[in-house]
């Protein structure tokens, strides 16, 4: 099923985990997928390989199972910065024959400011690729903080806005602390004329090098009340993560009140966190739907 369809009748929920590192067991993600499927999420999405290697056909085969073994529609991530358009289809042919109808085009990661090697610049140049001769759903990023290569908000937005006439079918944002900016970014998208779904991206924080590597990278801004918790627990690791869950639970239910299009929950492949969190705001999903239908 395409994921673009599941947002008709109902605030989706789903799930992102990532592959086993190239020197870990495989069974570990099957174990974590076996926790995770007991929620009965709208779908989980793969990102392409650990810790940024090369690392891809183990996101093919992790969401092929997801779909087929466990019975969840999958995402697949394909980031596309060192890509050349042979490698592209070698990869999409790939996820076609197995059934694999969804796909999150993305850019990728500059490392120390080098240049892509690849056909492809942005993640709009996959966008079109794809579209252009594939029939996949295609899933693409947003960044309701901006994107910390973007010139300004205004240009964000003009470029959200090419990604989505490019063919982007449903957009996730990257992980945010605090909803007053998923808000002003959801607003003005609209207005910049962006329709296609967009689903808050949710990450629990459960310890805080986690966060400050986070920060760091997306230039997501802390809020006074999460530099509290931090402050508080962070010498307390399960206090941390309870606090965390927390946090995330206020976030998610405060969303899902405002009629947010979807939850995204970056589980870490934790599967106590997501459950702890699901467990707690269900009864949300429940009510949103009947009252959807």
């Amino acid at each position: 099923m395409k994921t673009a369809e599941l947002f008709e009748n109902k605030i989706v929920f789903s799930l992102e985990v990532f592959p086993p590192k190239p020197d870990a067991e495989e069974s570990v993600i099957y174990d974590t997928l076996e926790e995770l499927s007991d929620i009965s999420p709208d779908f989980i999405s793969v990102t392409y390989g650990a810790g940024g290697g090369n690392n891809g056909c183990k996101t093919i085969q992790i969401a092929s199972d997801i779909k087929h073994r466990y019975g969840v529609e999958s995402v697949a991530h394909l980031p596309c910065i060192d890509l050349n358009k042979e490698q592209a289809v070698e990869i999409l042919d790939s996820l076609q024959s197995k059934g694999i109808e969804n796909v999150l085009a993305l850019r990728g990661d500059r490392h120390d400011g080098r240049v892509s090697t690849g056909d492809f610049c942005h993640a709009s140049d996959l966008i079109s690729f794809i579209k252009g001769n594939y029939d996949f759903n295609v899933v693409a990023a947003c960044y309701p903080e901006i994107h910390p290569e973007s010139k300004s908000a205004v240009d964000d937005l003009k470029w959200l806005r090419y990604k989505a006439d490019c063919g982007a079918d449903h957009l996730i944002t990257q992980l945010f602390l605090d909803n007053r900016y998923f808000y002003d970014f959801y607003e003005k998208s609209r207005i910049a004329g962006v329709r296609v779904p967009i689903e808050a991206g949710i990450m629990p924080v459960t310890n805080k090098k986690q966060i400050e590597r986070m920060v760091k990278l997306c230039g997501v801004e802390l809020p006074k009340k999460f530099v509290r918790v931090l402050e508080k627990y962070e010498h307390n690791e399960i206090a941390l993560r309870d606090a965390g869950i927390a946090y995330a639970i206020d976030q998610i239910t405060d969303l899902i009140t405002e009629g947010v299009d979807g939850i995204h929950l970056y589980t870490m492949n934790n599967p106590y966190v997501a459950h702890k969190i699901f467990d707690a705001v269900q009864s949300l999903f429940a009510v949103s739907v009947s009252t959807a239908v």
